[in-house]
Order: C-alpha cells, then sequence, then structure tokens
C-alpha cells in the first residue's frame, strides 16, 4: 500500500509541476523532434475537404505567395 501511495504522490507532484509551469510560462508541452512534419507528411488526416481554418491558411499563403511574386517582378535590381 505504500508503494502505491509513494506513486500516486509522485504522479501527483509532476501534475502540479506541469500546471505551475503552464501558468507561469504559458506554453504547452511541445515535442523536439519535428513529429510528422520531420518524416514530410503534411497533415495527418486524409479529409477530402480541408477545415475552414486550413482554408483560411492557404488563401493567405497564396495570396502572399502572389504580393510576393509581383514584387519580384518589380523589383529594380
Amino acid at each position: 500500500m505504500s508503494t502505491f501511495i509513494l506513486a500516486f504522490g509522485f504522479f501527483l507532484v509532476m501534475v502540479v509541476a506541469m500546471g505551475i509551469g503552464y501558468i507561469l510560462q504559458r506554453k504547452s508541452i511541445a515535442g523536439s523532434c519535428g513529429g510528422l512534419g520531420a518524416l514530410g507528411i503534411e497533415k495527418a488526416c486524409d479529409c477530402p475537404e480541408p477545415c475552414d481554418r486550413k482554408k483560411a491558411r492557404q488563401e493567405k499563403q497564396q495570396a502572399r505567395d502572389k504580393k510576393l511574386k509581383e514584387w519580384q517582378e518589380n523589383q529594380i535590381l
């Protein structure tokens, strides 16, 4: 029974420490190896229709790419 209490106490302390760290730094836990991006996988699901947020990001990226292309075409140097 003492082993169970000791293990429970250890995990409780770890959860509280992570909670305090989140409150102080406002950062979520993140991996350091790059995850799926390191493998070259762009998205995790095979949805035929992307969500609204992804559509908005794609439109924003396309507009940015268009502006960059126009800027490069009109560049003096």
